[in-house]
């Protein structure tokens, strides 16, 4: 296992990673490439676009999150915030339209929270060569027991536990305090072993493989993070920060399609490191 007394999270992650907010077109385009690549190319979850941009209609109003390997440049994975739609009450998010009949709305009735604090993380993708292990090749992202290591060796899967950090710090800073995924029983189980104020809201449902509906407190899970999540949770909090575009009042949401992106490199390393 991963001993917080011999490592310190913070300072491994920034060793190999950097979270970009993605509000520029540019990087939005990175964000696209992504998912065609593994949504729509590896697992065949989607169709291949001509373009080679994996798209839909909740991207307009998402806010978008990019991983960057510090070492080769190149953007390793993304995910997105979904929200609602200001002036549209009928719009919904997209677990509330696929998951409508398994919904246990005596546990939470989505239609009967406030709009405007509450979000989607959806469409988290790692690419192929960081997530190049048996049993993952029908997953954009998984976590094992494995890859928090053994007491002689140790591991920590950096990539996807950043990347939901990261959207709790970017919803943070939003205002949107409930945040709603569909993922795999096993993966949101490791969430929870972490600390992630998650809740199961319905049942198991097929969508591209078992999927069950749960939902997350972003003010809970910072409040009750483990002591050894802290330190990674703050260095990525202050990627956020340092990347965010310039608004004038220190919060997110002016596009600056002049964002500088480096270059890109593709290669193959464990996953884990």
């Amino acid at each position: 296992m991963f001993s917080p007394e011999k490592f310190n999270l913070g300072n491994a992650f920034k060793q190999y990673f950097e979270i970009i907010p993605a509000f520029s077109n540019a990087l939005k385009e990175e964000v696209y490439r992504i998912r065609h690549q593994v949504y729509c190319e590896d697992l065949e979850f989607e169709s291949i676009r001509p373009d080679r941009r994996e798209i839909d209609e909740h991207d307009i109003n998402s806010l978008h999150l990019l991983m960057r390997s510090v070492k080769t440049e190149e953007f390793v994975g993304c995910t997105r915030i979904v929200r609602s739609r200001p002036g549209d009450p009928q719009y919904k998010l997209p677990f509330e339209n696929t998951c409508a009949a398994v919904l246990d709305r005596s546990i939470v009735d989505p239609t009967k929270l406030p709009r405007d604090n509450i979000a989607e993380v959806s469409r988290l993708a790692v690419v192929t060569g960081y997530r190049r292990r048996k049993g993952e090749e029908n997953s954009p992202v998984s976590i094992s027991s494995e890859d928090f290591g053994t007491p002689s060796q140790s591991r920590f899967p950096f990539i996807p536990i950043g990347l939901y950090l990261a959207t709790t710090e970017l919803a943070r800073l939003n205002g949107i305090d409930t945040v709603f995924v569909l993922t795999e029983e096993r993966l949101a189980n490791h969430f929870a072993k972490l600390g992630f104020s998650h809740k199961y809201i319905g049942s198991p449902i097929e969508h591209h493989g078992v999927r069950v509906p749960s939902m997350m407190s972003v003010s809970g899970t910072i409040k009750s993070m483990r002591s050894n999540l802290r330190p990674l949770y703050d260095v990525i909090a202050a990627d956020i920060k340092r990347n965010l575009p310039e608004t004038g009042n220190g919060l997110p949401g002016i596009e600056n399609e002049h964002s500088e992106i480096r270059p890109r490199v593709t290669i193959a390393v464990n996953p884990a490191t």
